[in-house]
């Protein structure tokens, strides 16, 4: 049996770089929220770092749709399962919150940006400032009702594992909390990322602001991991079989130890411990810990969709 080809494998990297993709954009946009809210509140559409946030959600979102799609059977029929909906369906519920989300991201960007939008569009199309104006009045919901969608969907991209009940390792209830956790992480670093890119300052309050929060959420992390495989290894049997798989001997353990348990997580959290020690913060230091970061969310969303298919039970 290799490592990604083997008899009970029905999910294969597509499917990973989805989770990935929709778990990213819901982080993008939770930050952009925080960063608005508790750091630069009016000015926040001048800021590098939420610009990128509102760059990389929506990007990142219809991407991901997109690989969704052509991974499908039959991708041309996608459109019935934006029509017709089953409740007892994890995909279709999925669906719902994924397009509810956008709804509500695309709004809360509109309102964020609603200064240059307008300055635009004023002496061009009257009827987008009014429909601005009238949208903006309505923040305070949009903003509530974002955050709750971006949270459902980070949880969903766990969710949407979880309920596979012939697969000991995904069948966990610690899984949406994790690839949640790991979802607003892969936001963080892509935040930082592209705002850097756009030359926003590493030294900036933003930065400080999203390292506070990301030291925290690193240490959920480490916890909701060892909670993770510790739930398995004391259920015993194929459970514990499932988790021994995964993390022991072999090319797996070893994305699990070095690349994701290493780089992803010890290294992001030391580094960001220096920085807040020092006070100071560099465009390397910045962007290296922010594609660590990226990096072990890739390889977590690869490790737990192809081990947790290897043992059945």
């Amino acid at each position: 049996m290799s490592a990604f080809h083997f008899d009970s494998l029905v999910w294969h990297w597509p499917i990973a770089i989805y989770l990935f993709l929709a778990g990213a954009s819901a982080g993008a946009m939770f930050f952009a929220v925080l960063l608005k809210h508790a750091c630069l509140k009016d000015q926040a559409y001048r800021s590098g770092f939420v610009q990128a946030a509102c760059i990389v959600a929506p990007v990142a979102v219809l991407a991901g749709l997109g690989i969704l799609v052509l991974d499908l059977t039959k991708p041309f029929e996608f459109w019935k399962i934006l029509i017709f909906y089953n409740p007892t369906s994890v995909m279709s519920l999925g669906v719902v919150v994924l397009m509810i989300y956008q709804v509500f991201m695309f709004a809360w960007i509109a309102i964020t940006f609603r200064k240059p939008i307008e300055d635009w569009c004023r002496p061009r199309f009257a009827l987008i400032t009014k429909l601005s104006e009238k949208l903006a009045r309505y923040e305070p919901s949009v903003t509530g009702l974002l955050v709750i969608f971006s949270v459902a969907l980070g949880a969903y991209t766990g969710f949407l594992l979880s309920a596979q009940p012939r697969f000991p390792m995904l069948n966990n209830p610690v899984l949406p909390l994790l690839f949640l956790a790991s979802g607003l992480s892969s936001g963080a670093a892509s935040a930082l990322l592209g705002g850097l890119l756009l030359k926003g300052n590493p030294n900036g309050k933003e930065v400080h602001f999203i390292h506070r929060v990301e030291i925290p959420l690193i240490l959920g992390e480490i916890v909701l991991m060892f909670t993770f495989f510790a739930g398995l290894i004391l259920s015993g049997g194929q459970s514990k079989m499932a988790a021994f798989t995964a993390i022991g001997e072999g090319f797996w353990g070893w994305v699990f130890w070095f690349g994701i348990m290493g780089l992803g997580l010890s290294a992001p959290l030391a580094m960001n411990l220096f920085m807040t020690a020092t006070s100071k913060r560099k465009f390397s230091y910045v962007a290296g810990t922010a594609c660590l970061s990226l990096l072990g969310v890739i390889l977590l969303r690869n490790f737990i969709l192809y081990t947790g298919q290897m043992t059945v039970s």
